[in-house]
């Protein structure tokens, strides 16, 4: 009788990894479990990677290194760091690829901010004002309008936040699930800071860092 891993072979297991990046052992293994499904395979891998993010989400991050990107001929900028746990994996091709992806997927997404939990009080309240105001318009009950408000919030962040944000580069995941998938590769705990977005002739630029960094100084 054949088993599972008799029927993957190694050609399944090196596309894997070329479409996610994980290591070759963790490809069969994600291959195993989803009995050879591809597609199947590639979300087993993407939830070890926020599992294993999140147990790496209290360790400090007080290496990494500043990144920039410049498109459109030099119209737009960003600035950008990008912190993980030591130096050396900080200089790993790794890391500087995660660097470069997201400074350019802040150059063409603009963000205002990191996470969720950066939004000022005042633009989280005005948004959800303004989304109460728009289903109450619609006569539904107030637990619905609620779900409702939540849900728009949800959208919200997913338009302003840049850990909630589409990859520009794979719209299937997030920037916070590409930096899990790095956390999960490379071992590190890893964290964006901050970063600062210029656009020749606007009439002023974005510049966002997590709570964080903003209690520590």
């Amino acid at each position: 009788m054949t088993t599972v891993s008799e029927k993957i072979d190694a050609k399944q297991v090196k596309a894997l990894r070329e479409a996610t990046g994980a290591p070759m052992g963790d490809c069969l293994k994600a291959l195993q479990e989803a009995n050879g499904d591809q597609e199947a395979a590639v979300i087993v891998l993407r939830k070890r990677g926020m599992a294993s993010a999140q147990k790496k989400a209290a360790r400090v991050t007080n290496e990494g290194a500043v990144g920039s990107y410049v498109h459109a001929g030099g119209k737009i900028a960003v600035l950008l760091e990008l912190n993980c746990e030591s130096d050396f994996v900080a200089k790993t091709d790794d890391f500087q690829e995660l660097l470069k992806d997201v400074a350019m997927h802040i150059a063409a997404s603009d963000p205002r901010y990191v996470k969720p939990e950066d939004v000022t009080p005042e633009d989280m309240e005005r948004e959800k004002d303004v989304y109460r105001a728009q289903a109450a318009a619609t006569g539904k009950p107030a637990p619905v309008i609620e779900k409702i408000v939540e849900g728009k919030m949800a959208k919200f962040y997913e338009e302003v936040c840049l850990l909630e944000q589409p990859f520009i580069k794979d719209q299937a995941i997030s920037i916070k699930e590409l930096i899990a998938q790095k956390v999960g590769k490379l071992g590190e705990n890893i964290t964006v800071r901050r970063f600062a977005r210029f656009k020749v002739g606007a009439p002023d630029w974005t510049v966002a860092q997590t709570k964080a960094v903003e209690a520590a100084e």
